[in-house]
């Protein structure tokens, strides 16, 4: 599904962000990303959704080589994915079910699709009954499960998510992890950065650890 061969990020003028990433997900593969502030987690996030071009080496998504993606594709691209970020990016004018109804409006979804879906993700999410509301009224992990709603409104097959849990008590991180889980199960190949070691523990599934740009974990399958 996802193969990173021998990638490298340098930013311009600095040292590599990146250096020597080879590794491979698996369609279905739910995985962690760790490792320190700095280690290169967003950073490999960004490259496999083209919010940024890798330096060198070659990113596949399902046997199709993003280096070779011209920039006009690059939004039907992008649609292969669900990114849900730490801090929510919730657009705090607009409800609930607006908010996660935008992906759907911005790709020319019907009025009747759209409600369908938006309500189904919320009620899978347990937010059903708050559809009106704005993200003001809500808690920090209920703004968060807005943001993952919104994610996977358009059903897609790959899922990604930056320090979900950054700013969570445990048991909350606990329950939006698990949520994650729950789409995993239903064959979204889901990829998690995050710093948090003891909950990645306690899920059991495959860990790729960087640090300084590196991928040093030995869980992480090698082309």
């Amino acid at each position: 599904m996802i193969e990173y061969h021998s990638v490298y990020k340098r930013y311009r003028g600095g040292a590599d962000a990146l250096r020597n990433i080879s590794t491979r997900i698996d369609s279905g593969e739910m995985v962690f990303v760790t490792g320190h502030s700095g280690a290169g987690k967003s950073t490999l996030l960004r490259l496999t959704t083209l919010l940024e071009r890798y330096t060198r080496g070659h990113i596949l998504i399902g046997g199709h080589n993003l280096s070779r993606l011209p920039a006009r594709k690059i939004p039907y691209f992008r649609r292969n994915f669900g990114v849900v970020f730490q801090d929510h990016r919730l657009l705090r004018d607009r409800t609930v079910f607006d908010n996660v109804a935008l992906p759907l409006v911005v790709a020319g979804y019907a009025h009747s699709e759209i409600r369908r879906r938006v309500r189904a993700a919320l009620d899978k999410v347990d937010l059903l009954s708050k559809e009106r509301q704005f993200p003001v009224a809500l808690s920090g992990g209920e703004q968060q499960r807005v943001g993952i709603a919104r994610a996977v409104v358009h059903k897609p097959p790959i899922l990604l998510a930056d320090e979900p849990t950054g700013n969570l008590d445990p048991q909350l991180s606990r329950e939006i992890l698990g949520l994650f889980a729950q789409f995993n199960q239903v064959g979204v190949t889901v990829m998690i950065a995050t710093h948090d070691l003891g909950l990645v523990r306690e899920f059991g599934h495959r860990v790729l650890e960087l640090s300084n740009g590196e991928l040093i974990n030995g869980q992480g399958s090698p082309c």
